[in-house]
């Protein structure tokens, strides 16, 4: 297997559908051990479209190049009440990506 399962988490904001299953959001990754890219995603949003819609918007990009791009697409393309929930979890996603690249 030439991939690895990576995972962030941030609180979701009151009022939203899925805040009644969670009360975070996680971001689940999996991720190319060679070059950090994005194979599959997957999120605890409350609705299968809303799941698949991130799945859709995260697969391809690497993290090897940050998560500028990523985070501005989210801002372009996501308009649901989770966005800066989104956002944070995908900064925690990479803070758990820089941590596990820096072992030997």
């Amino acid at each position: 297997m030439n991939t690895y399962f990576i995972a962030g988490h941030a609180k979701l904001p009151q009022g939203m559908a899925a805040r009644s299953l969670y009360d975070s959001i996680t971001i689940t990754l999996e991720l190319d051990f060679k070059y950090g890219v994005i194979v599959d995603a997957s999120c605890t949003l409350a609705t299968d479209h809303g799941k698949e819609y991130i799945r859709q918007l995260l697969r391809g990009y690497s993290l090897n190049d940050g998560i500028e791009e990523i985070i501005v697409k989210i801002k372009q393309h996501y308009r649901g009440k989770a966005g800066q929930a989104i956002q944070a979890a995908i900064k925690d996603v990479y803070i758990q990506f820089e941590s596990v690249n820096q072992q030997p």
